[in-house]
């Protein structure tokens, strides 16, 4: 399986380091941050009314027609409005939405500036959910879109979005870090399928949620099953259609196992990670001898982090309410890991994925990681104090920790440079936070015995992980 590439970067090329007051940290310049008061850390501070989008589309006509849609769904605010790309990549910028709406094709040269254009803002901005409107109803096109990482993405037909409350409902679905395909897309990609018969009723669910673009544990929530038994219940149904295809239905199974590769993708970050950089940090690294296109090795420490329960939390809540408990989430891990000089990569979904030691090198990455990762659990439990006395569910982290080498480059051209990390210490990290309740911390080996100050741990036996051959052993906390 290829690596998924998850990408981050600052959200204002060459903004201004930004304080938040006695007894928090000076925010790097070049690092994202979210434009909030400090008040809202602790939780207490009411959740936005409102998901806030910027709008493009080069049709006043269809542009004016999709803001009103959105404006009477009545928590969906329209903040700008763009006609082209570069008015696209601008308002991104100067509003921070939360979600970019935007056809496919605008000015300059009409081919698909508005997908390159919310691919740039996601880079900027992690965690930015995406609609786009499209004319074109084959498979392909959806799934295309969606093979970059379907997290936060959602492929509507423009001639359908004022049918009902779709549209409304792609919004908010990914600023949540959910996705949608727009159901022509579905019944193109389950009917010739189903037709053919054979199906039970519980297949052909799980059949249409598969079209769906639902992730595993989505899947898992909703059938109130574990994602491992989805997981097989889905090898089996694939399996079952694949003995009863004909000629007339290969090509839409076909279609329906590459999406399906999609969503098990989206979910496998990989051994890569990498974040836009702005011209600032990049220009201090060229001055630092890191030259683009040339790798090297470095020791870091990666971190990832998963909300436990998020897919059945989401499934329960009012989706403009859980977008605003998502931002606040992210706002206060972002700060968790800035205050110990760590790099946010990437926000996908209810995860959060960051680096120590990169892309400048630190000999404590290890030390550095755990301190954020114990203010990450801290700054969480804080916010659920203000979220309880609003009657909201608490979230609840896992989190890995995972120490080795990785090959560093930064990649692109001199205008848009990427650093991208690539080594087995990502995967792994990913592995490891899913050994953690909620609340706990599991550091790999390499990790526990790179800290300067080792706290108690439990000791975990050595267990096979998926992409090792050998066992792997790890310390909890928490």
């Amino acid at each position: 399986m290829p690596p998924i590439i998850a990408r981050s970067s600052c959200l204002v090329e060459g903004a201004q380091t930004t304080g938040c007051g006695e007894g928090h940290p000076l925010i790097p310049w070049w690092q994202p941050h979210f434009d909030i008061p400090c008040s809202d850390y602790s939780g207490s501070m009411p959740l936005e009314p409102s998901i806030r989008v910027v709008l493009a589309d080069d049709n006043l006509i269809v542009r004016e027609g999709v803001r009103a849609l959105l404006s009477i769904a009545g928590d969906v605010e329209v903040v700008a409005v763009a006609g082209d790309y570069d008015e696209l990549l601008a308002g991104a910028a100067e509003h921070l939405p939360q979600v970019v709406v935007t056809d496919i094709r605008m000015p300059p040269d009409f081919t698909d500036e508005g997908i390159r254009a919310a691919r740039i803002v996601r880079k900027r901005q992690p965690g930015t959910g995406v609609v786009i409107l499209s004319q074109y109803d084959e498979p392909e096109y959806a799934i295309s879109l969606l093979s970059e990482g379907a997290a936060g993405y959602a492929y509507l037909l423009k001639d359908r979005v004022a049918e009902g409350d779709q549209l409304a409902k792609a919004v908010r679905e990914v600023s949540t870090g959910g996705s949608m395909l727009d159901p022509r897309i579905v019944d193109a990609l389950t009917r010739p399928v189903s037709e053919a018969g054979g199906l039970s009723g519980e297949e052909e669910r799980l059949l249409r949620m598969v079209a769906e673009g639902k992730p595993i544990k989505a899947i898992a929530a909703s059938l109130h099953a574990t994602p491992t038994s989805v997981g097989d219940d889905i090898e089996q149904l694939f399996l079952k259609l694949a003995q009863q295809a004909s000629a007339g239905t290969q090509g839409a199974l076909e279609r329906l196992r590459l999406l399906h590769k999609v969503i098990i993708d989206r979910e496998e970050q990989g051994e890569s990670l990498s974040r836009m950089l702005p011209g600032g940090i990049a220009q201090q690294m060229r001055e630092n001898g890191v030259q683009p296109g040339r790798t090297e090795r470095l020791t870091v420490t990666v971190l990832m982090s998963d909300i436990r329960a998020y897919s059945t939390i989401a499934e329960a809540s009012d989706p403009s309410v859980l977008a605003g408990q998502l931002n606040a989430h992210r706002a206060a891990m972002n700060h968790a890991v800035l205050a110990e000089g760590g790099t946010v990569m990437q926000f996908v979904g209810d995860a959060v994925m960051a680096v120590f030691g990169a892309p400048f090198p630190q000999a404590d990455h290890a030390q550095r990681a755990l301190a954020a990762a114990l203010a990450m659990h801290a700054a969480q439990r804080a916010v659920n104090t203000g979220w309880e006395a609003q009657g909201l569910p608490p979230f609840l982290l896992g989190i890995g920790l995972s120490t080795g080498d990785v090959a560093a480059a930064l990649l692109g051209s001199e205008e848009r440079l990427e650093y991208s990390l690539v080594g087995d210490a990502v995967n792994l990290a990913q592995r490891l936070q899913q050994w953690g309740e909620g609340g706990q911390t599991v550091l790999s080996e390499p990790t526990y015995e790179a800290l300067i100050e080792r706290p108690e741990a439990e000791r975990i036996e050595p267990a096979q992980v998926k992409g090792r051959h050998t066992p792997v052993g790890a310390y909890r906390i928490g």
